[in-house]
C-alpha cells in the first residue's frame, strides 16, 4: 500500500466523521426561555393602636385598642418607634406612651413564561399521547404531547396523527405559571404620655426646675429667670419713728413724777 493510498483514506474517514458529527448536531436540539410578567400591585394597609404597659428587658407589654393584652417578645435592638423626631429603641418606651403601627402589604401577581423548543428525529410516536425523540447525543427521550400541539415538519405544521418515524420535527412548549410576589413594610410611631419631659433635640436649651418643683421655660438667649430668695418689703419706717417718739414721751412723764414724790 503506498502513502498515497493511505492518505486518500485519510481524508475520506476525516470528511465522513464530519459529515456524521454534523448530522447528529443537527438531529436535536433543546432551547429553553423564561420570561416573567408583572401586572399591576395592590396594596393593603393595616393600622394596630395600642398603649404601653411595661418593659421587662427586651420583652414589651402593651394594651391594644380592644382591650387585649399583647406580649411582643425579644424585641431587637435596631427596632426603633419615631416620637417626636425621635427614634427611640425598646429600652426608652415609657408605660402609657401610644403606639400606632403601620404595616403596608404589597401584593404583585407575576406570569412566568417557559418557552421549550426541542428538535430531534422521531423515534417512536403514539399520537397523541407521546413521542420519542432521539437527541444529540444519541440517547431516546420520551416527550408528552400537549392536547393540540403541533410540530414542524419540512416548514409544515402537522399534528401527533402525522408524524412518522424518522422524520426530523421541531415543536415549541409554552407554560406559563401564576405566581405572587408579596413584600411588607412596617413603621412603628408613637406619642409620649401625659405629663413626660418633653423631648428635645440634642443642643438645645433644656427645661430647668425651680425651687418649687416647677419647671421655668428657657429664655430666648438660652438663660434661665429664677425667683429671689428675698423676701418682699412690706412696710414704711414711719411706725417704728412714732414708736419711739411715744417710748421717749413716756420715760420724760416717769422722771416728772419721781421729782414731784422726792420734793
Amino acid at each position: 500500500m503506498n502513502s498515497g493510498s493511505v492518505i486518500r483514506k485519510s481524508l475520506i474517514l476525516a470528511s465522513v466523521t464530519l459529515c456524521l458529527a454534523f448530522a447528529v448536531s443537527t438531529v436535536a436540539q433543546v432551547q429553553t426561555q423564561t420570561s416573567t410578567t408583572t401586572l399591576q400591585a395592590t396594596q393593603e394597609v393595616k393600622i394596630e393602636s395600642g398603649e404601653v404597659v411595661a418593659v421587662d428587658g427586651n420583652d414589651l407589654f402593651v394594651k391594644m385598642s380592644d382591650g387585649t393584652l399583647r406580649h411582643f417578645p425579644n424585641v431587637p435592638e435596631n427596632a426603633k418607634v419615631s416620637v417626636d423626631g425621635r427614634q427611640l429603641g425598646i429600652h426608652e418606651l415609657q408605660p402609657g406612651m401610644k403606639l400606632e403601627r403601620t404595616t403596608v402589604r404589597t401584593t404583585t401577581p407575576q406570569v412566568v413564561t417557559t418557552i421549550q423548543t426541542v428538535t430531534g428525529k422521531v423515534w417512536h410516536v403514539s399520537p397523541p399521547l407521546s413521542v420519542i425523540l432521539t437527541l444529540e447525543n444519541g440517547e431516546n427521550q420520551a416527550f408528552k404531547i400537549p392536547e393540540g400541539q403541533k410540530f414542524t415538519v419540512n416548514g409544515q405544521e402537522k399534528d401527533a396523527w402525522g408524524l412518522k418515524k424518522g422524520m426530523l420535527v421541531s415543536a415549541t412548549k409554552i407554560v406559563e405559571t401564576p405566581v405572587t410576589a408579596i413584600s411588607q413594610q412596617t413603621q412603628v410611631t408613637g406619642t409620649m404620655p401625659a405629663g413626660a419631659p418633653v423631648l428635645i433635640a440634642t443642643g438645645a436649651p433644656t427645661a430647668v426646675p425651680s425651687a418649687e418643683g416647677t419647671t421655668a421655660a428657657p429664655s430666648a438667649g438660652g438663660t434661665t429667670t429664677t425667683a429671689s430668695n428675698q423676701l418682699p418689703k412690706t412696710g414704711s419706717n414711719v411706725p417704728l419713728l412714732g414708736i419711739i417718739g411715744l417710748l421717749a414721751m413716756s420715760a420724760a412723764l416717769g422722771s416728772r413724777f419721781l421729782r414731784r414724790i422726792q420734793s
